[in-house]
């Protein structure tokens, strides 16, 4: 064994002086905080164990050096490290600007003791804006840099910091196949990043084991047996104080509800972490004897606290990575660590607004027991560490290549799919149906309902409270979450007021109609309403072919002609809600008569109406059926059955179909020359048997520089519904374009 060991070190020897490497490789470990100390150690003791290839310098930063946060430096050298140099980089303070001024002062100390060391390559750890400094330092300096955990995606100005180390970095060290991808992405080049685990998980997975009981009594103290109490660790999200501040607020009283020993360590230094450090004075946690408050908690006891807890809460990367290794219950508050690959023990509180909805996860979680998941590593990062580190070339330039592949999505669950789906209630009132669904935030229509529309206003109002109430009342058992009433309506509308300024003849007594205000009223959510066509374009512009596109036109082709207009993504209305009523462009002076007293319109060569009427006159003139076509008696005439003509042969219903078409298409090329989009959508039972025509005319009539446009029919099964839950689910969800 010991002649294989010694015949490997030599071969890695020869790979050493093979890339340049005839003297050992000095490495540069700088650490800032116990966070990064808890991954770097476990490689700063892989160094340490090869002098024969390695010289190590150890620099510690941070707060490492403050009391506040536990001196934690003595841990470092509690573990037998020399440490060169001590910086004190921190600048005292509670807002942004005292990171800023500590990056800087970080920035103004760490030249002198680069230029002392003269590492051949630095290693650097994660996401802190001191990391940033170190390698800002470093590369500045033309010193090779080692990032440790980089392409990773998790929330708040982390993923910005963490983003930027990567790009001043020359490799990488990273934990899931996922972060390999992103710094693939990135324009990393693939032969310089190392796919290798996390450190930590060398110690964590062969931890749990130990002797642990002594550990639990130290910390939180006799009585309390495992599985039976809870680690709390939460930190400011930096982009969003006063919010995490409030979170803290609830998370503590949360706790204090639900009344089991819980351990919580203080927060990191960021931005807003005295004041988080000042809520749980108040609550006073320090002396509440569930709680017990720490600054630190050596690691290796730390593992074992975690391992052994019924839940951990919080918003600590430590929760969604390591915990995972021990299959420990996991509540992940807010929006830090969003992105982040997780195990199934991780419950997601994204939106942690209610001290009852963080209860209720404690209620999920506490207790349980999943099984352990090696996402971030399987014990054997270290080894593949100092095996990279080994095989890099000094002699190749520093210069960086790039490269640019496709990025993977990440999907985790998230406690409001297991509380509620936000969703809308959308109605969509047609000229024939009156229909009204369950739509949720990703455009699945978890229930519709469809009745008859009534002919008077009284009994249309009346159907449509009955119908929305009820639906309303089916969501609750559906666990959706209604956020408010989204209404599609053919006619003028005046979507500010909710108004139904005039309507269509398809729908009568339907004129100078508030909706928003009675619906409102009797179910005590807000009301939008918009017409049909805009309500198309809504739904194509956050479900459909127009979901990124800056500026698109939709025509609906149904019953009538009508339409939306994006314009630099906003829809347009008009000064009197009158714009995109795209079905009465006219294209004819002399052409066939409209339902809106003019002539020519596009409606009136193009709709449902009037390739009905041109069915009835061949069906009177028994021209219309042909062989394999067949009616009853008493069946009406429709446009269905001159479109089943024209496919089985019938060259004059496939004249008027071409005349139809022709007439959109020159309507098509009268809306490019005005509005100058980049794509047109056809949406409506028609539209597939348009579509090709409507191109043709194009190509002759348009000018050349509108000719590229794209023609596409939609996809949406139901545009006019997604469209007035569209209204709803942008608003309240404050994505308003």
């Amino acid at each position: 064994e010991l002649y294989f060991k010694n015949l490997s070190k030599q071969k890695q020897k020869e790979v050493m002086e093979k890339n340049g490497n005839n003297h050992k490789l000095r490495v540069c470990v700088a650490t800032c905080n116990r966070a990064d100390y808890s991954k770097l150690a476990p490689i700063m003791f892989g160094i340490k164990a090869e002098p024969q290839f390695f010289e190590l310098d150890v620099v510690v930063l941070g707060s490492h050096l403050i009391d506040d946060y536990g001196n934690t430096y003595r841990m470092i050298e509690q573990d037998d490290f020399d440490i060169h140099t001590r910086l004190h980089t921190i600048v005292r303070g509670e807002d942004e600007a005292a990171m800023v001024e500590s990056v800087g002062l970080a920035l103004v100390k760490l030249p002198d003791v680069l230029n002392r060391l003269k590492p051949d390559i630095m290693i650097v750890h994660g996401d802190r804006f001191d990391a940033l400094a170190l390698a800002t330092s470093a590369a500045l300096m033309n010193i090779r840099i080692l990032h440790i955990e980089g392409g990773e995606v998790s929330g708040t100005i982390d993923d910005s910091i963490r983003h930027a180390i990567t790009k001043l970095a020359h490799y990488h060290v990273c934990c899931t196949r996922s972060a390999e991808q992103h710094l693939i992405a990135m324009c990393e080049d693939h032969d310089r990043i190392l796919l290798a685990g996390c450190p930590s998980y060398d110690k964590l997975l062969s931890a749990k084991n130990k002797d642990y009981m002594s550990v639990i009594r130290v910390w939180l103290g006799e009585d309390v047996k495992p599985r039976d109490y809870i680690v709390a660790l939460q930190h400011p999200v930096t982009t969003d104080i006063k919010h995490s501040i409030k979170m803290f607020e609830l998370t503590l009283d949360a706790l204090i509800s639900f009344n089991k020993r819980t351990l919580v360590l203080f927060p990191n230094v960021d931005a807003g972490d005295k004041e988080m450090v000042r809520v749980m004075r108040k609550k006073g946690i320090e002396h509440h004897p569930n709680f017990r408050a720490v600054k630190h908690v050596p690691f290796d006891q730390f593992i074992q606290l975690v391992a052994h807890a019924g839940c951990m809460i919080g918003n600590s990367s430590c929760g969604v990575r390591e915990v995972g290794a021990f299959g420990t219950p996991v509540i992940n508050l807010g929006t830090r660590q969003t992105g982040r690959e997780t195990g199934e023990n991780v419950l997601h509180v994204r939106d942690a607004d209610t001290q009852d909805k963080i209860l209720h996860a404690l209620k999920l979680q506490f207790g349980k027991q999943y099984p352990c998941s090696k996402i971030y590593g399987d014990g054997n990062a270290v080894p593949r560490i100092l095996k990279f580190l080994k095989s890099i070339n000094l002699k190749e330039p520093l210069q960086k290549k790039f490269c640019f592949p496709p990025v993977k999505d990440n999907i985790s669950q998230d406690i409001d799919h297991i509380l509620e789906t936000q969703s809308a209630l959308s109605v969509d009132l047609g000229g024939t149906n009156l229909r009204v669904a369950i739509v949720s935030m990703k455009g699945e229509i978890v229930k519709k309902y469809t009745q008859l529309n009534p002919k008077t206003y009284e009994d249309r109002l009346g159907l449509i409270l009955k119908m929305c109430t009820e639906a309303a009342s089916e969501a609750v058992k559906l666990n959706c979450r209604i956020l408010g009433v989204g209404i599609s309506t053919g006619g003028r509308v005046n979507p500010r007021e909710g108004i139904v300024l005039h309507s269509t003849k398809l729908i009568q007594e339907w004129s100078s109609v508030d909706l928003r205000t009675p619906i409102s009223d009797a179910l005590h959510l807000p009301v939008w309403v918009d017409n049909d066509g805009n309500c198309a374009a809504l739904a194509e512009r956050k479900f459909g072919h127009g979901k990124g596109i800056e500026n698109f036109v939709t025509l609906i082709t149904g019953t009538g002609i009508g339409g939306g207009i994006v314009h630099q993504h906003e829809l347009i209305h008009g000064s009197s809600f009158c714009a995109a009523e795209l079905g009465h462009i006219v294209v004819s002076l002399d052409g066939p008569e409209c339902l809106c007293g003019s002539q020519g319109c596009i409606e009136a060569y193009a709709s449902g109406i009037a390739l009905q009427r041109e069915a009835k006159k061949l069906h009177d003139a028994d021209l219309l059926l042909v062989e394999g076509m067949s009616m009853k008696k008493e069946e009406v005439v429709s446009a269905a059955h001159l479109i089943q003509a024209a496919k089985l042969g019938n060259t004059k219903a496939e004249s008027i179909l071409r005349t139809a078409g022709t007439a959109l298409g020159l309507g098509v090329v009268n809306i490019l020359h005005t509005m100058n989009p980049s794509l047109v959508i056809l949406s409506g039972v028609l539209a597939s048997h348009y579509v090709n025509t409507v191109k043709d005319v194009i190509q002759r009539q348009a000018l050349s520089s509108v000719k590229t446009v794209d023609v596409v029919v939609s996809n949406l099964a139901d545009p006019a519904l997604l469209g007035a839950a569209s209204l709803v689910l942008d608003y309240t969800t404050r994505r308003i374009y």
